[in-house]
């Protein structure tokens, strides 16, 4: 199986850097030589970094944490649009937008206005608004859903970062880094390794190389999957219990959090309060009325 991988990376040219002139001397390590005027990618160096992205994206995936494709160039687009969706996975293909990660709370209620106008237009597709709303109605749900239509159902950060072109999204991996999010980057002997926490050399303005790339990378998250249902239905009913623990979790955290209101619930005046009324009312004959006003 390796070896047909890498007659695959062969024949997709991701041997194949940019001209030495353009180079980046922090990729001189993943460099076997130079012909013609054009550096030549230790094949090496590509197989190893791909064998130790797919054993790390499978143990993420495993885990329970997702994965979230990055790639706006336009030959990354059409391959990660049609290779990570069987996998289940988030994808990023227009335009990382500043703030994806970092203001992810802002990112989520733009999904939610998304959902909202997807609604009304299968409701009454718009019917029931002017000409000129129904027009502005469109043009922000045309706009919401380009940008941020692979990741919709991303309810959480990602687990990792898959990056094609780590000099094209360099905001992304800025604040992948920020966030402590890993990274895993396809990168060119233009790009800087630094900027990856698992570099992957190889071409990528190739549409077949990043297609290589990208489907052993989607083969390592189908991967994953599988041996999560399988601890999911190795769990069986403690899959309830795995819900069981964080619930008495909530319970350890609800008398910790009860308790200060209900040393304090005479001044506070919080006799409304569900935790402390039940036992609010029957510690509160005399010192309730003078301290309720202050607390008012």
């Amino acid at each position: 199986m390796a070896n047909t991988l890498v007659q695959d990376l062969i024949e997709a040219g991701i041997h194949f850097g940019q001209r030495s002139s353009g180079w980046n001397p922090k990729m001189a390590p993943y460099i076997y030589g130079k012909r013609n005027g054009i550096h030549i990618i230790d094949i090496k160096e590509t197989i190893k970094g791909l064998l130790l992205a797919k054993k790390f994206i499978a143990k993420t995936v495993a885990d329970g944490k997702d994965i979230c494709f990055v790639g706006t160039k336009r030959q990354s687009k059409s391959v990660l649009e049609t290779r990570v969706p069987d996998v289940k996975m988030h994808w990023v293909t227009e335009r990382w937008l500043g703030g994806t990660l970092t203001n992810f709370r802002t990112i989520r209620s733009r999904l939610k206005r998304m959902i909202e106008l997807e609604a009304i237009e299968a409701n009454d597709n718009f019917s029931s608004y002017s000409k000129k709303m129904e027009s502005q109605l469109r043009r922000e749900m045309r706009k919401i859903k380009r940008n941020l239509d692979g990741i919709r159902h991303m309810e959480k950060l990602p687990g990792a970062l898959v990056v094609i072109d780590v000099r094209h999204e360099a905001t992304a991996l800025l604040e992948a880094r920020k966030l402590g999010i890993p990274t895993i980057c396809l990168i060119d002997t233009d790009g800087d390794p630094e900027m990856a926490d698992i570099p992957i050399p190889g071409n990528d303005d190739s549409m077949r190389s990043i297609d290589v790339v990208v489907r052993e990378i989607c083969l390592a998250c189908a991967e994953g999957r599988q041996q999560r249902q399988i601890s999911d239905h190795a769990a069986g009913t403690p899959s309830d219990s795995a819900g069981g623990p964080s619930a008495g979790g909530e319970e350890k955290q609800r008398p910790r959090r009860a308790r200060r209101p209900a040393q304090y619930s005479a001044s506070a005046g919080a006799g409304d309060d569900s935790p402390s009324s039940s036992g609010g009312d029957e510690h509160r004959p005399e010192s309730t009325p003078a301290p309720s006003p202050a607390g008012a």
